[in-house]
């Protein structure tokens, strides 16, 4: 068949050019997911519906994404690897037909779920990457795909901004399909295979997700972290749009899609941490991060009311601490749980697009009622529970 192949041994090493395919992959598949922010203003106004209403479409994406990592990257440690990637992947650009034809707010937040339920590819890649990686390469690579996920996370914001701009919304999901077709074509031709871990059936795969979740406290730390740090990011990215547009910045989403580039330049810290990830001290980096969150949606709060350079100095300071954060916590994960890489993926990131799409939709509303004040209060909250839980239940030395 077209999708067979032979299965590369468990760490027998990542070739450059599949390593690349992966990192660039991660940020191409991740980046539908948040094409939709810069616009939701542009969408607002197309369909006619409020601002708090049109948040349901990044909301919707989120939790579709959530159920994809849930209910799909488990089959990854069931079936071969490269037959699932292959088998999913068709429906992200279907999916992205559909948000482009949709016609009410109704059916693009439909569409909206599917993309976020089909471009899970992101997070079969990383455990991939932990799992062919020889063991002194495994953090970089995980560090390097991640690097390309975050990328794409943000580069996403830059570019659906500008064709947003000038072309009007339905153009950037158009786009997006076009290249996720183009992509598929190459993984065909070289995507390695990976042979399961796991020789149960589906039920047993799922009950051994409650199996881990209960019996590893740092798995459980992990996941509150990683949703508490997700949702700061995801309150900022929401609403950015709509802070810009109002006084005193009367900006585009443009300019909203821009500030993408800054978090862009900071998107390579996980390939530089994960050469050093091992040597550090990993609960010192994650109070440090957690105080730099906190830290950076007090100056949002405050100066960024008004100040494109507290933004700026703004966002920075939140990608690189969620960055920091979400790697440490794979390193973590993985490095326990070798046997079951997509599983504790599931687990950790579902928390995370929980976290994700709470903070999403807590966000707007808080927008809606309070302004960027009841934002920056969301954010800081956000940040203030991942600081605490981990001080409350970090493990003893």
């Amino acid at each position: 068949m077209l999708f067979d192949r032979q299965p590369a041994p468990t760490g027998s090493g990542l070739s450059k050019q599949t390593l690349g395919l992966m990192t660039i992959g991660a940020g191409l598949v991740v980046a539908n997911n948040y094409y939709n922010q810069p616009l939701l203003g542009l969408i607002a106004r197309d369909f006619n519906v409020s601002e708090s209403e049109v948040g349901i479409v990044a909301m919707l994406t989120q939790i579709g994404y959530a159920a994809g990592l849930f209910f799909i990257v488990p089959l990854a440690d069931m079936f071969f690897r490269r037959r699932v990637v292959l088998t999913i992947f068709p429906f992200i650009p279907l999916s992205l037909l559909l948000a482009t034809f949709s016609y009410s707010l109704t059916w693009l937040a439909t569409a909206s779920f599917l993309i976020g339920l089909s471009c899970v590819i992101p997070q079969l890649f990383v455990p991939m990457a932990a799992t062919l990686a020889t063991p002194d390469k495994k953090s970089y690579s995980i560090g390097l795909v991640m690097s390309g996920l975050l990328i794409g996370v943000l580069a996403s914001r830059i570019i659906s901004g500008i064709v947003g701009e000038y072309l009007g919304w339905r153009h950037m999901f158009f786009g997006g399909a076009v290249v996720m077709v183009i992509y598929w074509i190459i993984l065909i031709r070289q995507l390695p295979e990976v042979a399961p871990a796991f020789y149960g059936g589906y039920a047993a795969l799922m009950r051994s997700l409650v199996h881990y979740f209960r019996s590893d406290p740092e798995l459980r730390l992990a996941s509150w972290r990683g949703a508490c740090s997700f949702a700061t990011f995801a309150a900022f990215w929401t609403t950015l749009v709509f802070h810009l547009e109002g006084p005193p910045f009367h900006a585009g989403s443009g300019i909203a899609g821009a500030f993408g580039i800054l978090g862009v330049t900071g998107a390579v810290a996980p390939a530089i941490l994960g050469k050093r990830i091992d040597q550090l001290d990993k609960n010192r980096v994650i109070v440090i991060m957690c105080a730099v969150s906190l830290a950076s949606w007090l100056l949002l709060g405050g100066p960024g009311a008004g100040s494109y350079l507290a933004l700026i100095i703004g966002v920075l300071f939140i990608d690189m601490a969620l960055q920091a954060i979400h790697l440490t916590n794979q390193a973590v994960i993985f490095a326990r749980h070798p046997e079951a890489t997509n599983r504790v993926n599931t687990i950790y990131m579902t928390s995370y697009f929980i976290g994700g799409s709470s903070g999403t939709f807590i966000a707007a509303l808080a927008w809606q009622y309070k302004g960027w004040t009841g934002v920056s209060a969301v954010g800081i909250g956000f940040s203030v529970l991942m600081l605490v839980g981990h001080l409350l239940f970090r493990p003893k030395a």
